[in-house]
């Protein structure tokens, strides 16, 4: 994730369109802060649906790529308002033993509303995870195969988190 104020460097290879409801509006007439960990979560869905062909837990890998969040970051960088549509782009950022992070970037297109623009950059943590024994388990290796398959190179392997 770049830095407040610092440009993202890098493209998405998956953008999720999201129009903005009035509901995700707050008095303030901007999007509520707490609505972007939805728009994450749409556009988590929708990648993960283009590179593996299926929803998220169905078909044959219902169960077999079953992941947590562990940690969600957002860094709001301007608002975005009723009447705007949003493109969320999602992709992986780097992969571990047992968790993977995935990075979003929200932009606002040019509109009626307001100039093009980056609203939101973020980015979620999530552990693999095995409901049935209810304990933690390693990233597949097919799965993190068909992301980079999908973005056209290697994932960044990390061995140990870093400290903020």
């Amino acid at each position: 994730m770049s830095r407040r104020g610092e440009p993202v460097e890098a493209e998405f290879s998956f953008e999720h369109p999201i129009e903005v409801r009035f509901v995700d509006t707050d008095a303030f007439g901007h999007i509520n802060n707490a609505v972007y960990l939805s728009y994450f979560e749409a556009a988590r869905a929708g990648y993960y649906a283009a590179v593996t062909g299926a929803p998220f837990n169905t078909g044959e890998q219902a169960g077999r790529h079953t992941f947590v969040i562990a940690e969600a970051c957002i860094h709001y960088l301007a608002p975005a308002y009723f009447g705007e549509t949003l493109l969320v782009g999602c992709r992986f950022a780097w992969v571990s033993r047992s968790s993977f992070a995935l990075a979003y970037r929200v932009r606002a297109e040019q509109s009626a509303v307001g100039a093009a623009r980056v609203v939101a950059e973020g980015e979620t943590i999530q552990v693999m995870f095995d409901l049935a024994r209810n304990r933690v388990v390693r990233v597949p290796g097919d799965l993190v195969e068909l992301f980079e398959g999908y973005e056209g190179g290697p994932i960044p392997r990390r061995t140990r988190r870093s400290s903020p």
